[in-house]
């Protein structure tokens, strides 16, 4: 009995460590992208000429581990870990004009996070999209690109994330994400709904219909879609 006691108590000291530097990872990260990042643009300069307070806080994302199964917690840390993780390549390279200048940025650098070493993509399609089905993903992981939806200057916690993936993706598809053209009855959107067009289309629904899942001025069903050009060029202050 003693045996089973002293495990138990190990597993939920452990637990409860463990859930200490999850909310210390969250706030720590609240108040670096609060000082660092603004209407959607990175002080990359600032942060290369003094990136303490960033590689502290990705030091201490390495042995936060979140079970996916506690599904906000899990969201919320990796979101914010892939953001972090960009801001990261980037002034480990700085001055660069874009994230695609610096050699297998998304695919081949890795990342000690969560006690896994991956890269960027291994976050996204992997640790997040595979594991969940929700398009949002999208509007919230930013690539260090214009093109990208923009970072907000917050961290995504556990009790905002749904309401912050939900602001973000109505910014996006109200905003600049997309441009309609009445005469030519055509809506042009960015790249990234071409790239992951089946994350758009699940459920046997259009990408109009995601769409107008989040946008005020709907758009007709018998519009055309058409995609622009991706902008790659760094979202530096």
């Amino acid at each position: 009995m003693k045996k089973y006691t002293l495990i138990l108590a190990v597993f939920f000291m452990a637990f409860s460590v463990n859930g200490q530097d999850l909310d210390a990872f969250f706030n720590k990260a609240d108040a670096f992208l609060k000082a660092n990042v603004s209407n959607g643009l990175v002080a990359y300069k600032k942060i290369h000429d003094n990136p303490e307070a960033l590689y502290n806080l990705l030091n201490l994302a390495e042995g936060i581990a979140v079970d996916k199964t506690d599904a906000k917690n899990y969201q919320a840390f990796w979101i914010n870990a892939y953001n972090l993780s960009v801001i990261k390549g980037i002034i480990e390279n700085y001055p660069t004009n874009s994230p695609l200048a610096n050699a297998g940025f998304f695919d081949k650098v890795k990342h000690n996070i969560g006690g896994k070493n991956i890269t960027l993509n291994d976050i996204e399609h992997k640790l997040l999209r595979a594991q969940f089905n929700d398009a949002r993903f999208h509007f919230v992981l930013v690539c260090g690109a214009i093109g990208c939806p923009p970072l907000i200057s917050e961290a995504y916690l556990p009790s905002t994330l749904n309401k912050l993936m939900d602001t973000q993706t109505k910014k996006a598809l109200n905003g600049d994400f997309l441009m309609v053209n009445i005469k030519k009855k055509r809506v042009e959107v960015s790249q990234i709904m071409e790239w992951y067009k089946e994350d758009f289309t699940m459920n046997g629904t259009t990408e109009i219909d995601f769409i107008n899942k989040y946008r005020t001025e709907k758009i007709p069903a018998n519009f055309k879609i058409k995609y622009f050009e991706y902008n790659w060029q760094l979202n530096k202050q």
